[in-house]
């Protein structure tokens, strides 16, 4: 069989399953999602032993430590994605919720009742872990998913795949509903971007290649997770401390995650009084700096930062920083540069964060705290499927409401249009 007849024979499969899984109740779904969540912990050495031959493979290939950080199964990330199961097994269940309903003069009662995407097909790279995620929103929302990891994790998105159709088996639904596309060549994806007539949206979450790759040969709707040109604003009212922390917390906590800060704008008046002692911290804690002409003057032993710096996701301990002289300076840098994911501003004045609040174009503007926050989980989400840095039809992290729209319901008795 060829790639093409593979990838359609795994499309129908999934669209056949979807509609089982559509009219599943929640009680249903919950009891998946426990039992995978218990699988994942009952198999955890299965799924650490197939996830060292991905992070062998990459250590082969002198990957960075922050790839490699996002690849692994460790203890920890097995634990959270099972607790993010659970987390959105609590959560309720956005399936046939009925919107608010109003009555015609001929005496129609119209109604929205929220509805299942069906299949949705799912492009991701390095983190194994979104499989359990979108597999279990996909799953709560009542859609079936294909799921096409990147090559670097094919060994680990094939257990986790086989765990949750084992459960799927378990609970009687068909174990097609979630389906990881088994191939690395990339013409799998390009087939499967050709399947309007299958899968009915496609969410891609990953690089500007990636992204690209996806927009210009999907025949499908497109929900992208494009990539994270984050900013932190320090205002000249900042509370130093504050600053500090949160600059910190947004670029090293875990920098090669896509709500990570990549550029600092600190304001002049800030600057000048402690930028010092802000670039003595980041680089203690072993991030790279990079500074425009202002930041070069200031403080002495940083490099110079380029044009395409601006436009960077470095993904790693890297960081450039930008003094600007007025907050609408720094709202213009973020228009400019920034990619509609997360942005931050740290700020003593009410004013400017209402200004800031209003004026920033991002799935998830903050006030006084880290770009980390940008996260389905830390937002109550429960798990996401990924952020939506396009606005149709979502906007920032995706959970279980994003993944269903609504349609109309009629009531009637016997009514007929003149």
């Amino acid at each position: 069989m060829d790639i093409t007849q593979q990838i359609i024979t795994i499309a129908a499969q999934v669209k056949e399953a979807s509609r089982t899984v559509a009219a599943l109740s929640t009680e249903r779904k919950n009891s998946l999602l426990y039992l995978i969540s218990r699988m994942l912990h009952s198999k955890k050495s299965f799924l650490q032993k197939e996830n060292e031959k991905d992070l062998q493979a990459a250590r082969q290939q002198n990957v960075s430590a922050a790839l490699i950080d996002r690849l692994t199964l460790s203890d920890p990330v097995i634990d959270s994605m099972a607790a993010g199961l659970e987390d959105v097994a609590r959560l309720p269940d956005p399936v046939g919720a009925v919107g608010r309903m109003w009555q015609r003069p001929n005496g129609l009662l119209v109604g929205r009742v929220r509805i299942p995407l069906g299949v949705i097909g799912m492009i991701y790279e390095s983190r194994p872990n979104v499989t359990i995620d979108a597999a279990g929103l996909c799953l709560k929302s009542g859609n079936g998913v294909i799921l096409r990891g990147g090559k670097e994790a094919i060994n680990s998105n094939r257990a986790l795949a086989s765990i949750v159709q084992e459960a799927l088996a378990q609970e009687a639904v068909p174990r097609a509903a979630v389906q990881v596309i088994p191939l690395v060549d990339r013409q799998a994806v390009i087939e499967m971007l050709k399947l309007k007539e299958y899968i009915d949206v496609i969410i891609p979450r990953g690089g500007e290649s990636l992204i690209k790759t996806v927009y210009e040969n999907s025949h499908i709707p497109v929900i992208a997770h494009y990539k994270g040109v984050c900013h932190v604003y320090v205002d000249d009212s900042a509370e130093s401390s504050m600053a500090q922390q949160i600059v910190l917390n947004a670029k090293t906590q875990r920098p090669g995650v896509c709500n990570a800060m990549e550029t600092l704008l600190v304001h002049k008046t800030f600057a000048a009084q402690h930028l010092q002692a802000l670039l003595d911290a980041l680089q203690r804690a072993g991030v790279v700096v990079k500074g425009c002409t202002e930041t070069c003057a200031m403080v002495k032993g940083i490099a110079s930062a380029t044009e395409q710096d601006w436009q960077e996701e470095y993904l790693d301990m890297v960081l450039a920083i930008k003094i600007v002289e007025s907050i609408e300076e720094a709202i213009g840098h973020i228009s400019r540069y920034g990619s509609k994911h997360t942005e931050a501003i740290v700020t003593s004045s009410y004013s400017n964060a209402r200004k800031f609040l209003k004026e920033v174009d991002a799935s998830v503007v903050l006030v006084n705290a880290s770009t980390r926050f940008n996260d389905g989980n830390q937002l109550g989400l429960g798990a996401e499927i990924g952020i939506s840095t396009s606005k149709l039809h979502a906007f920032g992290p995706m959970g279980l409401e994003e993944l269903t729209t609504t349609k109309f319901i009629v009531y009637g008795d016997g009514q007929i249009r003149e």
